[in-house]
């Protein structure tokens, strides 16, 4: 039995710093994870090696800094994570190990507010084919990161707007794809999980506040303080595309007037170009001919980006963040929209706010959301389970980390 304080208890707690930190990481050499933990070089080298024994890490050599190093990665064997991401028009699915690496992932079209029986459907089907795919068992499974493109009440689990998703009203998301799957699932909004992608692999790497704006059917921030995600107490944080930018202007889908998002959204811009452009328009087709030089989507993109640096200026304002990410199919549109941001931004906050904010584009693209789906499962999942000796799998091929 171990009691707190003894030998016994300090060293399985170490053992478990060592392998919470190589989890977040994908891999580490053995000098960063003696910074990251504050353990000692000598104690950092025993418990990888008593890990690497037992099967739960990998250790292979590198470099760093010239110099040779060994770099440790938990075990290919360990387990596998799947991620789940709903959008208005998508479903996307990935499954990757504990090490970091996507071994299946696939997309496919799904209206989503039709109906969330055949969302959850196609969700189950999908996950156990790519399952499937890789040869491991289902029983490796350690858990399922879900996102879906609205607001989750704290309390109940349940969409917090029934307004965004009607179909999915009374739905506990989570409970749903829980029952289906047999393990545990971890749900949140889309745009909190992109601000989770894009802070562990993408464009938000080594910043510690952040706000990771998507832009698309609607509008919404995952923000990121002291390098978590910031959800508020009810789990609505975040929820900038209903700022309110002009008390007259049109009525928005929440019931108040002139959000943000009825000046930036799809739903409301695409109709500004559909008579010149043909009623199949999509957000996508805009940024491509506005990078090609059409004068009306230019103009409209420039539009969009200055309503967004209104409402990314209110955020600098109020939470100081040192980044902002656009993320969504606007993205792509680079300087065109990126440039108006800025200036928006640098007019109406505050200027030393400002000064200190950059606005890039997401390094992810479409993938944020379903990255952070599987980093939202590395973080929630506990690591004692992972000291168990991992068994010997057959050698597969693997993309390279979540990138």
């Amino acid at each position: 039995m171990e009691t707190p304080g003894s030998q016994t208890s300090l060293h399985r707690a170490n053992l478990e710093r060592v392998v919470r930190a190589v989890r977040m990481a994908g891999s580490l050499t053995q000098a960063e994870i003696a910074r990251a933990t504050g353990l000692s070089a000598a104690t950092v080298s025993n418990i990888v090696r008593e890990l690497k024994d037992g099967g739960t890490v990998e250790v292979t050599p590198t470099s760093a800094g010239g110099r040779r190093a060994r770099s440790v990665s938990l075990s290919g064997d360990a387990g596998i994570v799947i991620g789940v991401d709903f959008g208005h028009t998508h479903l996307r699915v990935a499954v990757g190990n504990l090490a970091h690496q996507v071994l299946a992932e696939e997309s496919e079209p799904l209206d989503v507010d039709a109906s969330s029986a055949e969302g959850f459907d196609r969700a189950e089907q999908l996950v156990k084919r790519l399952i499937e795919t890789t040869g491991i068992g289902p029983g490796k499974v350690i858990g399922v990161g879900l996102g879906v493109p609205g607001p989750i009440d704290v309390s109940s689990g349940t969409l917090g707007s029934t307004s965004i998703l009607p179909g999915w009203s009374g739905i506990n998301p989570s409970e749903e794809l829980s029952g289906r799957l047999g393990v545990p699932v971890h749900v949140d909004n889309d745009a909190n999980l992109g601000a989770l992608g894009e802070l562990v692999w993408g464009a938000g790497r080594g910043v510690k506040d952040l706000a990771y704006i998507k832009v698309a059917s609607g509008v919404g921030a995952g923000l990121v303080i002291d390098g978590r995600v910031y959800r508020g107490p009810g789990g609505t944080a975040g929820e900038i595309g209903h700022i309110t930018l002009d008390e007259s202007g049109p009525v928005c889908r929440c019931g108040n007037r002139g959000c943000l998002e009825t000046f930036t959204a799809a739903r409301y811009v695409l109709p500004l170009l559909q008579p010149g452009h043909g009623p199949d328009l999509t957000m996508e087709k805009v940024v491509q001919l506005a990078r090609e030089g059409d004068p009306g989507c230019r103009r409209v993109i420039a539009d969009v980006g200055r309503h967004i640096g209104s409402g990314v200026a209110n955020l600098c304002n109020l939470l100081n963040p040192s980044r902002v990410v656009l993320g969504g199919d606007l993205a792509e549109a680079g300087e065109l929209v990126l440039a108006p941001i800025r200036e928006s931004v640098s007019r109406y906050a505050i200027p030393s706010a400002a000064r200190q904010l950059s606005v890039a584009p997401g390094a992810l693209g479409g993938r944020a959301e379903v990255l952070g789906a599987l980093a939202l499962v590395l973080s929630e999942m506990g690591d004692s389970t992972l000291l168990e000796s991992a068994r010997p799998a057959p050698s597969r091929a693997a993309t390279p980390a979540f990138t």
